[in-house]
């Protein structure tokens, strides 16, 4: 910590805490107590209960959850092939060249997801690439919406990169697939695996351009949780909030372990 008096470092846990709590954790916790509540008409809830899970984790809701994995994992891999090869060619071009490499992948985040949702269905609705109504018009918008985020991890791995590891490579007559293979990809896992633990987070919580492409039987799980808690089942609806974060705070873990380990190769 920057701070290293003992009075700094506890006024500093103190304005972490007064600001987290209501903030970050407060929010999540409501979510958590609403998921086991039969009813809530006080200040807290009450005839707690674990049948909203019942009703979470089968059915519909685990057709769903099974939806967004398939999404999520489907998307970011693409997102990984997509965004590392186009960060790999930028790192080629000259300046001018990368920051037009920058704002193309980057313009997909700049505009609202709504908006990237309806271009999406404007260009896949007609032939030769007729998508509307299967289940690849999602994964493609989501990939769409996630790949900037690779590319841009990446990109800041490569810049970090020491350029000895190629040219000693090189040096000893290794062609350029051997050394992007062998040399460069690995230093580069760490990052990637960052980038894969980011794009399966953001892709498992899109709702805004998924609303407007999503077919009957390809519903992701937060689409399930808008048109639950529509109905008015607000506390069913919290319960699949918190499946949803389990699930995406799994995966997230075990990325963070395949990453730790990368980091020590």
């Amino acid at each position: 910590m920057l701070v290293h008096s003992k009075p700094g470092k506890w006024a500093t846990w103190a304005v972490f805490f007064v600001l987290f709590l209501p903030l970050f954790a407060l929010p999540l916790l409501v979510i958590v107590a609403a998921s086991f509540a039969g009813n809530w008409s006080g200040a807290l809830p009450s005839g707690f209960t674990g049948e909203h899970y019942s009703a979470a984790t089968s059915g519909d809701s685990l057709t769903a959850l099974t939806t967004s994995l398939v999404t999520a994992v489907t998307a970011s891999v693409l997102a990984l092939l997509v965004g590392g090869w186009a960060a790999l060619a930028a790192a080629s071009l000259r300046k001018r060249g990368r920051r037009a490499m920058d704002a193309l992948f980057v313009l997909p985040v700049a505009v609202p997801s709504v908006v990237v949702g309806l271009a999406v269905l404007v260009a896949f609705s007609k032939p030769p690439m007729l998508l509307n109504g299967t289940r690849w018009i999602v994964i493609i918008a989501h990939t769409i919406l996630v790949t900037a985020f690779a590319y841009q991890s990446v990109s800041a791995a490569i810049v970090r990169l020491d350029p000895v590891y190629e040219q000693a490579a090189a040096s000893l007559g290794a062609r350029p697939s051997y050394v992007l293979w062998k040399v460069k990809l690995p230093l580069l896992l760490p990052s990637l695996n960052a980038a894969a633990g980011l794009c399966f987070a953001l892709s498992m919580g899109e709702l805004s351009a998924t609303m407007m492409l999503y077919p009957p039987d390809w519903m992701p799980l937060p689409v399930q949780i808008y048109a639950t808690t529509d109905r008015g089942s607000l506390f069913t609806g919290s319960a699949i909030a918190v499946v949803l974060m389990a699930a995406t705070l799994l995966v997230l873990l075990a990325v963070s372990r395949i990453r730790t380990k990368a980091s020590y190769r």
